[in-house]
C-alpha cells in the first residue's frame, strides 16, 4: 500500500486528501500538489480505523496536539481517555501518548482505538522502560529493542512518531563546548544522550534511519523528527547544539522524501520573543518547507502555573512566522500531571493562539468567523455570540451567572452601553457623511 506522498507523486487523489481539502475549502489538487513535495502532512496510519485525517502545513489551518498518557506515578489508563475525550471535545487535532506507566501497549492500543484525531507516540519512552525492565538499566537499551518497539507502535495505528534522530554525538560535543543552562530538557533526548555518552556510540535512531523508513513506510507513518537537543530556558535559545540538530533533520527530512515518507519536523521549546520568527525561518528553510511542530515557544521561565499563556503568545508569533502545528501546554506545566481542566484549558489557550494566526496567515475561513462574531455583537445578539465563542460553555455560563435575566446589555457596561447608545442616535440615513 502506497504513502499518502506515493500517492501524491503518482498523481493519485485519495480519501484523505480529498477530506483534508473538503475541511480546508481548498482545491484537492493543490493538497495533492503539496504533500507529493512534502510542504503538507497527513498523519493517517493504514491501521488507525477510526481516524477522520487532517492535514498539517502549508496553506492549512494550525493544528493543536494535546499530550495525554499514564506516569509511574498516575499508570491508570481511565483518567487519560477522559482527557482524550476532553481534547477532542475541545477542538484539538491530535493527541500525543507520552505514556510511562504500567501496560504502555494497553493504554497505545485504547488510546488509538478510541481516538477519531491523529496519535502521536514517542517510542523511545516504550523502549526505556523496556530496557530497565529486561536489562536493568536505560544504558543497556538495545538497537533491537528500539527497532521492536516503533514497528510495534507503527503495527497498532500511530499516525506519527516523534523520533529523536537528530541528537548525534556532534550535537552532543556543539552543547559541551558552548556550554549550557539546563542542558538536554527533552526526555527522550535525555535518554539517547546519556545512553550515547555512556556507550560511546552513535544514535541508533540515526544510524538504523534507513531501517526506520521502511518501518514508517509499511504503515504510512509520519516521523516527526524530534528536538531532543530544544533549549530548555530562554537563556539556552538558538545556540549551537540546537541548530547542530537542526542541520541533521534537514538533511533527515531529505531522506525520508526519498523514500516517500511524511516528515513533521520539531521546533524549540523556550525562545524570547525576539528570536521567534528567525527560529521559524530557519527551520523552513533547512528543511525544505516542511510542515514544523513547536511546543509553545515558551517566551519566559518565570510563569509556572500560567505558561499556557507563556506558550499562547510565543505560538502566536510562530505560527504567524512559519509553523504549521502547536503542542498545547498546561497550566500544569513543569509541575505536574495535567488534570482534566488543564487539558481543557491548555487545548482553548493553543487554539486562539492558532486561530489569531491563522487570521494573519489568510486561512479560508478565519476573518469570516471573526467577522460573524463582531456583527453578532453589534446586534446584542447572545445566542449567536454565544454559539461562536472558541469555548461556548465558559461564555455561556459567565454569561448567566452575572448577568440580570433579560438585559440585552451585558453588566460590565450596564445602562451605559457603548452598543445600544450608538444603535439609538447613529443613523446612517440621514448621517452628514452619507449625505
Amino acid at each position: 500500500m502506497a504513502t499518502q506522498m506515493q500517492a501524491a507523486r503518482e498523481g493519485k487523489l485519495t480519501d484523505a486528501m480529498k477530506m483534508v481539502a473538503e475541511a480546508e475549502h481548498i482545491a484537492p489538487e493543490l493538497i495533492r500538489e503539496r504533500v507529493a513535495r512534502g510542504s503538507i502532512a497527513i498523519p493517517a496510519n493504514v491501521n488507525h480505523a477510526a481516524l477522520k485525517p487532517e492535514g498539517v502545513g502549508e496553506g492549512l489551518r494550525v493544528k493543536v496536539n494535546a499530550n495525554i498518557g499514564t506516569s509511574s506515578t498516575y499508570p491508570d489508563i481511565e483518567p487519560e481517555l477522559k482527557k482524550l475525550d476532553e481534547a477532542v471535545k475541545c477542538g484539538a487535532n491530535a493527541v500525543m501518548d507520552l505514556s510511562t506507566g504500567d501496560n504502555i501497549d494497553v493504554s497505545r492500543k485504547r488510546i488509538i482505538g478510541h481516538s477519531p484525531i491523529m496519535v502521536g507516540t514517542v517510542p523511545l519512552y516504550q523502549a526505556t522502560v523496556r530496557a530497565i525492565r529486561e536489562h536493568g538499566a536505560v544504558i543497556e537499551m538495545t538497537d533491537e529493542d528500539i527497532l521492536q518497539t516503533i514497528e510495534e507502535q507503527a503495527k497498532d495505528g500511530a499516525d506519527f512518531m516523534t523520533l529523536h534522530c537528530g541528537v548525534t554525538r556532534r550535537a552532543i560535543e556543539a552543547m559541551r563546548r558552548q556550554g549550557r543552562v539546563m542542558d538536554v530538557v527533552s526526555r527522550g533526548g535525555s535518554f539517547i544522550t546519556g545512553w550515547m555518552l555512556h556507550n560511546e556510540m552513535e544514535n541508533p535512531l540515526y544510524t538504523h534511519y534507513d531501517e526506520i523508513l521502511d518501518i514508517c513506510a509499511k504503515y504510512d507513518v509520519t516521523i516527526s523528527l524530534g528536538d531532543g537537543m530544544r533549549p530548555g530556558c530562554t537563556a539556552d535559545a538558538t545556540d549551537r547544539a540546537q541548530l547542530t540538530e537542526l542541520i541533521t533533520l534537514g538533511e533527515l527530512v531529505d531522506r525520508a522524501w526519498k523514500r516517500g515518507v511524511q516528515v513533521m519536523v520539531e521546533g524549540p521549546g523556550h525562545v524570547p520573543y525576539d528570536q521567534i520568527a528567525a527560529n521559524m525561518k530557519l527551520e523552513k528553510r533547512l528543511c525544505r518547507n516542511a510542515p514544523f511542530y513547536v511546543l509553545g515557544p515558551l517566551v519566559t521561565d518565570i510563569a509556572p502555573g500560567y505558561d499556557h499563556i507563556t506558550a499562547a503568545i510565543g505560538g502566536t508569533l510562530a505560527a504567524v512566522s512559519g509553523a504549521d502545528f502547536l503542542c498545547y501546554v498546561t497550566p500544569a506545566e513543569h509541575l505536574c500531571l495535567p488534570t482534566l481542566q488543564d487539558v481543557h484549558d491548555g487545548v482553548i489557550t493553543s487554539r486562539i493562539a492558532a486561530h489569531a494566526a491563522d487570521l494573519v496567515r489568510g486561512v479560508p475561513g478565519a476573518k469570516e468567523w471573526d467577522l460573524a462574531m463582531a456583527k453578532a455583537r453589534k446586534q446584542l445578539d447572545w445566542e449567536k455570540q454565544l454559539a461562536l465563542a472558541i469555548d461556548p460553555d465558559l461564555a455561556r455560563k459567565r454569561r448567566g451567572d452575572r448577568n440580570p435575566a433579560g438585559e440585552k446589555a451585558c453588566s460590565m457596561c450596564g445602562d451605559y452601553c457603548a452598543v445600544e447608545i450608538i444603535q439609538k442616535y447613529f443613523d446612517k440615513k440621514t448621517c452628514p457623511v452619507n449625505d
